[in-house]
């Protein structure tokens, strides 16, 4: 039976009772003041508001009184399970409830029932899971490793022995971070998440992947997957399990397919180089010597030359931040004549597909601390994508303005296909392109992956916003010359030099 609407019903019906009471009373006292009394004027109004006066001061308290005795005996049953001694509180009788006896002896059997259960949940201990003996763990296929508090290691399945090529008494025990020197491919490492969580949540999961494990010469390198399971207080005190998925064969391969391909196209500089020079020889020779279609075939030429040009620096630049040589110069430098000399230099590829550059630059904008030749990449590469994807749209438009956070931000924007919104969270992952524009349109997926490794290296942040059929507006931030002058003091120098990492390797020391 559904006790709540019973007793609802009954709360409903005892107010209902107390209105017309007090409705009768006032009907009887306006009799009897008017038709026995026979009191006029004055008399009769004073005696008239006696009753009133009279149910509002004891209408009230004796209604409270009475409707909240369910809850009293509630309240007195969670009282006498209380452990206090000093002041114990005897069992209620829920029949002596004037009404909602079922609802008051449900609740109140079921109070007890929590007491029960929780003190015999007090009295047993937790006992402590022997992973070593745990069948699970030890037959799951992958490396599975948990540490303590202090990130010691407590356990190490059998497959991370064989993984890491080590014995259990060489694993256990050690401190995670002194034992696996890993590497990883952007700033957001296994033990910057680990401290964070540890002061932010009560239990969290992270992962990453392209991670690299640094060995000596008489272990091969892994290349892996890594995704870690943190919990706070945890009653086996197994706080954070780390499990490894290994893929050293086809991470390998990508990194020799990029080597390779460096390699190959460092030989095309050279004429490529040529090549340029000849084409601008002929532009100057024969400027305005030639009629409209000689003139077109020029500028698809030139206009070739350059995308070809930009091919090329991406794939030596990708290759030297994969390898930790990408090193930039930053100097002070105009961001409006950056700016300006970027959309001319893509002004020229635009124009053979029939699109107009725009640009807007906010007034005043300050000067910023670039690497002048690499930021030009990151331009050019953001405005080269927008011309590949504005699709029948004629217009892409650069702009500049400073943030509410003082940082100078440029903002490439198409009005074309767009980009569905579940693969935008790849779109800076290395040789990742759209499955839906692939076919159609050309590019090798490393623009956004160096423009990515460049912007953070000058310390700034890069984001897409897109809509599908609508466009895309890929923007980047940069930090202002001003605020990089602690910097420059600290370096004794008039630029500041930073690498472009493709590793980051973990940075917490390991506490004896």
């Amino acid at each position: 039976m559904d006790y709540i609407n019973k007793f609802t019903g009954q709360v409903r019906t005892r107010i209902f009772a107390l209105l017309i009471i007090d409705n009768l009373v006032f009907l009887a006292d306006w009799w009897l003041v008017e038709q026995v009394l026979h009191l006029t004027g004055f008399k009769l109004i004073a005696a008239l508001l006696i009753v009133p006066l009279l149910s509002l001061t004891l209408l009230p308290w004796l209604s409270t009184r009475y409707l909240t005795q369910p809850t009293k005996l509630i309240s007195e049953a969670i009282l006498h399970i209380m452990p206090d001694a000093a002041n114990p509180v005897p069992a209620p009788n829920p029949d002596s409830s004037p009404f909602g006896k079922e609802l008051v002896a449900s609740l109140i059997h079921q109070v007890y029932q929590l007491a029960t259960i929780a003190d015999q949940t007090s009295k047993t201990k937790p006992q402590p899971i022997d992973l070593h003996a745990n069948f699970i763990a030890n037959s799951l296929p992958l490396p599975l490793i948990t540490l303590d508090a202090s990130q010691n290691i407590l356990f190490a399945n059998e497959a991370t022995c064989k993984y890491l090529q080590l014995a259990e008494s060489d694993i256990v025990g050690k401190n995670f971070y002194s034992l696996l020197d890993m590497s990883f491919p952007s700033e957001q490492t296994f033990d910057t998440w680990l401290a964070d969580v540890k002061q932010t949540k009560a239990t969290a999961n992270g992962s990453w992947e392209r991670v690299r494990l640094n060995v000596s010469e008489t272990r091969p390198m892994r290349l892996f997957d890594l995704a870690a399971y943190y919990n706070r207080s945890n009653s086996q005190h197994i706080e954070t399990m780390v499990v490894f998925f290994d893929h050293t064969k086809q991470y390998i391969q990508d990194d020799q397919a990029i080597s390779f391909i460096a390699l190959s196209v460092h030989e095309l500089r050279t004429p490529l180089t040529l090549l340029r020079g000849y084409i601008e020889a002929f532009e100057e020779e024969f400027a305005g010597k030639l009629d409209p279609e000689m003139n077109d075939f020029m500028f698809k030429m030139s206009a070739s030359a350059q995308q070809l040009t930009a091919f090329v620096n991406n794939i030596l630049n990708v290759a030297r931040v994969d390898g930790d040589q990408l090193v930039l110069q930053l100097h002070e430098e105009n961001w409006a004549d950056i700016v300006r000399s970027a959309a001319n230099n893509m002004a020229l590829r635009a124009k053979v597909r029939g699109i107009t550059l725009e640009y807007s630059i906010m007034p005043d904008i300050p000067t910023v601390g670039v690497d002048r030749v690499s930021i030009l990449e990151v331009i050019n590469n953001l405005v080269d994508n927008a011309i590949k994807y504005s699709g029948k749209s004629k217009k892409i438009r650069i702009s500049t303005q400073l943030t509410n956070e003082g940082m100078v931000e440029t903002i490439v924007e198409d009005y074309g296909v767009g980009i569905p919104t579940n693969i935008m969270q790849h779109l800076f992952t290395k040789f990742y392109r759209d499955h839906h524009n692939r076919a159609q349109i050309g590019g090798t997926g490393l623009g956004l992956y160096l423009s990515k490794a460049i912007v953070t290296a000058h310390g700034g942040n890069i984001w897409v916003k897109s809509k599908v059929g609508e466009g895309s507006s890929f923007g980047f931030t940069l930090i202002p010359y001003a605020k990089l002058a602690d910097e420059l003091k600290n370096n004794m120098s008039t630029e500041i030099t930073r690498a472009a990492h493709g590793w980051i390797k973990n940075h917490s020391m390991y506490r004896r």
